[in-house]
């Protein structure tokens, strides 16, 4: 072929679709990686927890987008002021249990965090469903909640020590306070 037969508007089509294509690819890398960083700070450590159980980044962020998509659809709530005081004392009686009863004190903390969980609307039946959902808005102590409830598990076969138990109580505390934590957004009333 000719280069005196090409014809020139063809030459300004292809040149066009190749600037199209370049900008839509672009478009699309800076979009990836908008959403790479924003659900790396959004789901801190759980994001490498996700990306090693999928195998890839791309599969993880399917996931966790999957996951903060199914809790916005979850009615949680805040726990009004009658149960933020009756779950808190709930808590310190718990605690208070420690000491004569490890093991014991450790069931019921778990017991606790769940109630609360239940009560502000998140679905408790399958633990794992329970901490995917706890880690689209808790997910700095999603791990701890991990680790409390699988020395939960081993007390079970006595299989935790004191420490362990100890260890527990820690993490579960942590939790518990972020599931009662008053909001600290205050509604402000128009003057009329």
């Amino acid at each position: 072929m000719n280069l005196d037969q090409i014809d020139p508007k063809m030459i300004v089509i292809v040149a066009v679709l190749i600037v199209i294509a370049a900008v839509l690819v672009w478009l699309y890398l800076r979009n990836r990686r908008r959403t790479t960083a924003g659900l790396r700070q959004k789901f801190g450590s759980e994001y490498d927890r996700a990306v090693l159980a999928h195998g890839s980044e791309g599969k993880a962020e399917s996931k966790l987008e999957d996951r903060a998509k199914r809790v916005e659809k979850l009615k949680i709530r805040d726990l009004d002021p009658t149960e933020h005081e009756r779950y808190s004392k709930q808590w310190a009686a718990v605690q208070s249990r420690f000491v004569d009863s490890p093991k014991g004190a450790v069931a019921e903390a778990d017991d606790l965090v769940s109630s609360v969980m239940q009560t502000r609307g998140y679905p408790v039946s399958d633990f794992d469903q329970r901490a995917a959902d706890i880690s689209v808005d808790h997910p700095k102590v999603v791990q701890n909640y991990r680790s409390a409830h699988e020395i939960a598990l081993r007390l079970g076969k006595d299989q935790a020590s004191t420490e362990d138990l100890r260890t527990a109580m820690i993490h579960y505390r942590s939790l518990f306070e972020e599931l009662v934590e008053v909001p600290t957004t205050v509604e402000r009333k128009a003057v009329a």
